[in-house]
């Protein structure tokens, strides 16, 4: 549920997902995470996954300038509730230069994933391009992008991802105690799928990050989180 923002349009996506369960299928959001523990409260019997979407490193001064929020604590509150109702959770970041790219905000962000939610959550760097009302900014630059993956990596963080760079190296995953790359991507297209039938990788046998199962050869992307 994405595109817009799916908490929105609440009461239809629980009825969809209740229908969706039912036929045994995965329900996941993509979200600003602007919602109330009550709200995760009655999603979490059908919602499996969410995405929260941060801008700027989570800073204050950026949401009250550019997002017209006052505060983003809910955020950071709602992703303890999603975590506390064990819903697989992905943390994107979209890195806006001049603005929202300082790296104590992304250090600060990365070490408050770490500590609260895992060291084992994905998250993403994503590349800003300019649109709508910020016609007057550049894309960001990505060697912002990886000085910051490298912070968060550094914060302790074991599944980093550069998102809106197609072909970047950090577009894959790789194993966090080898390095061995166990999930290449192209886009949005799985390459190659390397982890075995237990989600392990082959090299050395440590447990990745995902949730799902994987159908089907190369090129299909079904039925799998990060």
């Amino acid at each position: 549920y994405t595109y817009n923002e799916p908490t929105i349009f609440f009461e239809y996506i629980l009825d969809v997902a209740k229908l969706a369960k039912r036929e045994k299928l995965y329900n996941m959001m993509v979200t600003n995470g602007y919602m109330t523990p009550e709200a995760i409260d009655v999603l979490s019997p059908y919602m499996d996954a969410a995405t929260v979407d941060f801008k700027g490193g989570g800073n204050k001064d950026f949401y009250r300038k550019f997002m017209g929020v006052p505060d983003p604590t809910p955020i950071f509150q709602a992703l303890e509730a999603m975590k506390e109702k064990k819903w697989f959770i992905e943390v994107t970041n979209l890195v806006v230069p001049e603005h929202g790219d300082k790296v104590e905000d992304v250090r600060k962000l990365a070490r408050w994933i770490v500590e609260h939610l895992g060291p084992e959550t994905p998250f993403h760097l994503l590349r800003f391009h300019p649109d709508y009302k910020l016609l007057d900014l550049p894309p960001t630059p990505v060697e912002t992008l990886e000085k910051l993956a490298k912070v968060a990596r550094d914060e302790g963080l074991e599944y980093i991802y550069i998102g809106n760079v197609w072909g970047h190296p950090l577009e894959n995953t790789y194993c966090p105690k080898c390095g061995y790359m166990v999930i290449e991507r192209h886009g949005f297209t799985i390459t190659a799928w390397r982890l075995t039938k237990d989600n392990r990788c082959p090299k050395c046998g440590y447990r990745i990050n995902v949730r799902g199962t994987f159908h089907g050869g190369s090129g299909s992307i079904i039925s799998v989180f990060y």
